[in-house]
């Protein structure tokens, strides 16, 4: 008897680990695909980008560059808020912090200016 129940409890552990593969954690970082396929991860990867009063400052592949400084065979020829350019012979290579997204500009009206004591104005008209 016992061992049919330790059989059924080691089919329903063995099948529950399989449904699980097919979730998708929710708090797992924008990039986290190519962390699991290594293959598909860019070869340099532009990490982090530091600028501050005379000072630009790139982490790629977890080595930190200054503007000038190399990366390979490549020199860092630009540093922006998230993006770095790159320059490989006469070829120029832009690694951005966040890969396939882009940023827009919004279109359309502005949105009005609410002043903060608009509100007040209908509570002055009705005291007497």
């Amino acid at each position: 008897m016992s061992t049919i129940v330790l059989r059924t409890l080691l089919l329903l552990a063995a099948s529950a680990g399989a449904q699980a593969q097919g979730f998708i954690d929710p708090t797992r970082p924008f990039n986290a695909a190519a962390a699991d396929h290594p293959e598909a991860a860019p070869s340099t990867q532009l990490q982090s980008v530091l600028i501050a009063a005379g000072r630009r400052v790139a982490v790629v592949n977890g080595q930190v560059v200054r503007l000038g400084g190399q990366i390979g065979d490549a020199t860092v020829v630009k540093i922006e808020p998230t993006a770095i350019t790159l320059r490989r012979g006469g070829e120029i290579e832009i690694l951005r912090m966040y890969a396939g997204i882009e940023k827009n500009p919004v279109r359309g009206r502005p949105a009005r200016a609410v002043r903060a004591d608009a509100g007040s104005e209908g509570e002055k008209g009705n005291r007497k």
